[in-house]
């Protein structure tokens, strides 16, 4: 492998847009440089869609250099309004601070989890930024930046042209000059060269570029990785449904592992190229073509296990990965109790039922609390296109009531949606 990254993430096609990439070619093969990616905390928990950048800045570790994550403790207080519709939700300070330990906690985790000695350095903006003064920040900062400019920039433009907009806050409109000072003050404080993000955030890092060339007539770097997007076509976000975080409280690890396992199968070599350490797998649009369905769920099981290890641990992962071998591979008549005691055991999605109330939950009502449906009229659309089964056979009467023989060994019932989803039922004699 060459000891230049920008090669390495070339080869792995991680680089959407950047600034002059034969510059920081020779910039990061010859010298150690400090990098940063900022976060703004606007929930207890990061998700999927954090996993790339991440990803990124342990690349960038591996090869030498020093990451910083960036926490917005200050800028989540304002909210970034970039290819947003409509305005953030303004978040109070005591609940964003409460939120960063816990971010924290799990960027730690990632990065103190696998082979690299260094540590990582956390900080959070609110330190500089709630020392500005208005005054000298509009004399000092502000002067930098052109309306006509900040106004063409691509997210700006598509959130005024969006249909049923209602404008865009003199609040949201400063986010970009205060992310410009964040890279001007870690320039400043750390001599960072780079910021990298998400394709969304060009606008933002390319007004930090500008700002210390006009404030110390220096070139520093920008880079955004490619958009992830769902099956359905949307990125990753808190806002989406079904979103997946890494906190296994708020997504299983059971259903972490199972993301993994059902991503689409065009995408399984970009994705072990962009989010493993393996060997990087070239010409992967065309290779795809070529393989086998059983050489097709190998590689996503090793993308599964690669992900879940890095977020979860080995321990985790070795239990996500026997829920899924009970649930998808034992036939519902040789099943053992003590399988059903491993499925709780291993943290398998399940929930607890009295058998005093079992006579009024129908089918309808017991999609809803295992979470596999939102509603009656949902439940009832799943039923009747015979996507549900009970231990395996499908039940597609829309007013079904489970009875003493839906119950393995008294006790358990598997739910399932279509072929991937999986829930067990135990019910308890209260």
């Amino acid at each position: 492998m060459s000891k230049n990254i920008i090669k390495e993430l070339l080869l792995r096609k991680l680089i959407f847009q950047s600034t002059n990439i034969d510059k920081m070619k020779n910039l990061f093969f010859k010298n150690n440089i400090k990098l940063y990616c900022g976060f703004d905390p606007t929930a207890d928990s990061l998700h999927i869609g954090h996993i790339l950048p991440l990803i990124l800045l342990k690349r960038f570790q591996e090869y030498g250099h020093t990451p910083i994550i960036l926490l917005g403790g200050g800028t989540s207080l304002i909210g970034d309004p970039s290819f947003k519709n409509c305005e953030r939700e303004l978040y109070v300070k005591k609940k964003t601070f409460g939120w960063i330990k816990k971010i924290s906690a799990q960027i730690s985790s990632i990065f103190n989890s696998n082979i690299f000695e260094k540590k990582i350095i956390i900080l959070n903006n609110y330190d500089w930024l709630k020392n500005l003064n208005l005054l000298k920040f509009l004399r000092k900062i502000g002067k930098f930046f052109s309306i006509n400019s900040m106004i063409n920039k691509e997210s700006v433009k598509k959130r005024l042209l969006s249909i049923g907009n209602k404008g865009l806050s003199f609040t949201e409109f400063s986010y970009s000059l205060l992310q410009a000072y964040d890279y001007y003050f870690l320039y400043k404080k750390y001599n960072v060269k780079l910021q990298i993000g998400g394709s969304d955030q060009w606008g933002n890092i390319t007004s930090g570029i500008q700002l210390i060339k006009k404030k110390f007539h220096k070139n520093v770097f920008g880079l955004t990785l490619p958009l992830l997007v769902q099956k359905n076509g949307k990125k990753f976000g808190k806002s989406e449904k079904n979103t997946v975080w890494l906190d296994k409280k708020k997504t299983s690890v059971y259903d972490f592992y199972q993301f993994w396992l059902n991503i689409k199968d065009e995408d399984v070599y970009k994705y072990l190229n962009f989010f493993t350490f393996l060997k990087i797998y070239q010409n992967f649009d065309k290779n795809i073509k070529s393989l086998s369905f059983q050489n097709i769920i190998k590689l996503k099981k090793i993308l599964a296990k690669e992900m879940t290890i890095l977020i979860h641990g080995k321990e985790n992962f070795n239990s996500a990965k026997k829920v899924s071998y009970i649930f998808f591979k034992k036939n519902i008549c040789s099943m053992k109790i003590d399988n059903f005691l491993e499925l709780i055991k291993n943290n398998a999605p399940h929930i607890i039922l009295n058998y005093k109330n079992n006579s009024h939950l129908s089918l309808k009502n017991i999609l809803i609390l295992t979470k596999l449906s939102c509603s009656k009229k949902k439940s009832k659309n799943m039923i009747l296109s015979n996507s549900i089964m009970i231990n395996k056979k499908i039940q597609n009467n829309v007013n079904y009531v489970l009875k003493s023989s839906d119950k393995i060994f008294n006790k358990y019932t598997i739910i399932s949606k279509g072929k991937k989803q999986y829930f067990l039922i135990c019910w308890s004699k209260l």
